[in-house]
């Protein structure tokens, strides 16, 4: 408890923050997040781009990627509930029912 009010008087003095913002490390520290921050940035516009090229391609081959896809996806879920052993989901009444 000592430690935080310790620690809270001597952040909010105006002296100690600029004799801090001075020093190498938090400088340094300041600049890797800036340098983070930037290239972040700059790869969220890039993926927007590439999302956008995707888009306007070919007449709606996105959409037809995403139909493809569901399609796919709803045949494999079919086969897999079809090909699983036991009986049919739904067909057991409440939980630990016996078949």
């Amino acid at each position: 408890m000592v430690f935080r009010r310790l620690l809270t008087v001597l952040l909010h003095s105006p002296q100690l923050v600029e004799r801090l913002s001075e020093s190498r490390p938090i400088r340094r520290a300041a600049q890797l997040t800036a340098f983070a921050l930037l290239q972040a940035q700059l790869r969220g516009q890039d993926a927007v781009r590439r999302l956008r090229g995707l888009a306007a391609g070919p007449a709606g081959s996105l959409g037809r990627r995403a139909a493809r896809f569901r399609d796919t996806f709803t045949q494999e879920l079919r086969r897999g509930l079809r090909e699983r052993p036991g009986s049919p989901p739904g067909s057991r009444r409440g939980p630990g029912a016996n078949p």
